[in-house]
């Protein structure tokens, strides 16, 4: 090789690493850019229903409006971003969040702001078919951390959504935090249409016909039964624990060591599960691991019970990260990894719709916590290691 190609092509080396570290980046500002806007209305229930006069049912519905546009559109963007690409789809969906995260901190009354995060919810909607297609591209057979660092991506929005929100409505009103949190979207949407790079390009050969055929590929709903399991133990362990604690009457604030668990699990669960060709071991352990701590928040006393507390959301999380993971690594499921989590995650919120509220009404049948957290630990463990035993 003449000296002057060996040159280019570290040249060529060196600007790839350069992207790559970019466009990782992107991810988990991005998965942080939706949990800090989905999130952020949560501690601002008071303020906006005394300025606007609501009653529980409707501020319930404004955060459900959300989650309703999150559900029905991440199928038609996973689809879109495996047919035009998913930098183009950002492109489209970013300056939609843009628009609706400021609208929303201008509603005047009851319905332009249930408009607002309904619209937002839409460009939301976009954000997980389009990491899982810029890890894709972009992950260089570090697939699993690569998704970690995104899902602790979302972990740092949801905290600073419930964290520091408080905070600054302590001196600003809460049309001026979702303002600043809108400037946030701002910079990223800005940044990306900037400096976010991609060669990736949909499978010549995608068809809506092709992808129908792929559904019926059994390994997607083992992929789709983990999303609902993950998804509704997690949001019922972080809905439900402030209340479990209280009532076994520790401090409240304890039950911050489950996301602490969601933080750290992704990078350090994507990490290991790089290193296995099959996964299903590292799955069933991590099953085992979340169906026992999960149970010990019912009987373990106080020492062994912060542990258990940090690795219920460190294994429920682990699993998650995998399950993104396998879409891209796949080899049927890959050419269509944009497609298949945006079903997945689709109809994943059938979790978090459901076992919340199971959770709750077994509280009020029995009079007390142990029952629900039995349940959860039943949906965790027996998904996880039931799942873990079919082949992919």
């Amino acid at each position: 090789m003449k000296y002057s190609e060996y040159k280019d092509d570290m040249t060529e080396s060196k600007d790839q690493n350069k992207y790559r570290s970019i466009m990782i980046a992107f991810s988990f500002s991005i998965a942080f850019l939706l949990h800090l806007l989905l999130f952020a209305t949560a501690p601002m229930v008071t303020n906006i229903m005394e300025e606007m006069e609501l009653s529980y049912a409707q501020f319930g519905f404004i955060f459900s409006a959300t989650m309703i546009t999150l559900a029905i559109f991440r199928l038609p963007w996973g689809l879109l971003a495996d047919r035009i690409g998913y930098l183009n789809v950002f492109r489209i969906a970013a300056p939609l969040c843009l628009v609706f995260a400021f609208t929303r901190a201008w509603a005047s009354g009851y319905e332009s702001l249930l408009i607002s995060q309904f619209f937002l919810g839409i460009g939301l909607a976009a954000v997980i078919p389009v990491l899982t297609l810029l890890v894709k591209e972009w992950a260089n057979q570090k697939t699993g951390f690569s998704t970690g660092i995104y899902i602790a991506g979302f972990a740092a929005g949801n905290a600073t959504a419930l964290g520091i929100t408080p905070l600054l409505l302590e001196s600003l009103s809460w049309r001026t935090v979702l303002l600043c949190y809108a400037f946030f979207s701002t910079v990223i949407c800005a940044l990306w249409w900037l400096f976010a790079r991609s060669d990736y390009k949909g499978p010549s050969s995608f068809h809506l016909k092709s992808f129908s055929l792929l559904l019926k590929d059994r390994y997607i709903w083992v992929l789709l039964f983990f999303l609902i399991a993950t998804m509704g133990s997690y949001d019922s362990l972080a809905t439900w624990m402030p209340k479990v604690l209280e009532m076994k009457q520790f401090n409240p604030v304890l039950a911050t060591l489950l996301p602490l668990g969601f933080f750290l699990a992704g990078p350090i669960v994507g990490s290991i599960s790089d290193r296995f060709k099959d996964k299903r071991t590292l799955l069933a352990i991590l099953g085992v691991g979340a169906a026992s701590s999960i149970i010990g928040l019912n009987y373990a006393p106080f020492p062994l019970l912060l542990f258990c507390l940090f690795l219920s959301g460190f294994t429920i999380t682990g699993v998650l990260t995998i399950t993104m993971a396998v879409p891209v690594e796949h080899k049927r499921l890959s050419p269509y990894a944009g497609s298949v989590v945006g079903l997945i995650s689709s109809l994943g919120n059938i979790g978090p719709l459901v076992m919340p509220v199971f959770f709750g009404l077994l509280i009020d049948v029995t009079g007390t916590f142990h029952a629900s957290i039995f349940a959860v630990a039943a949906l965790a463990g027996i998904t996880f290691t039931l799942g873990s035993r079919v082949k992919s």
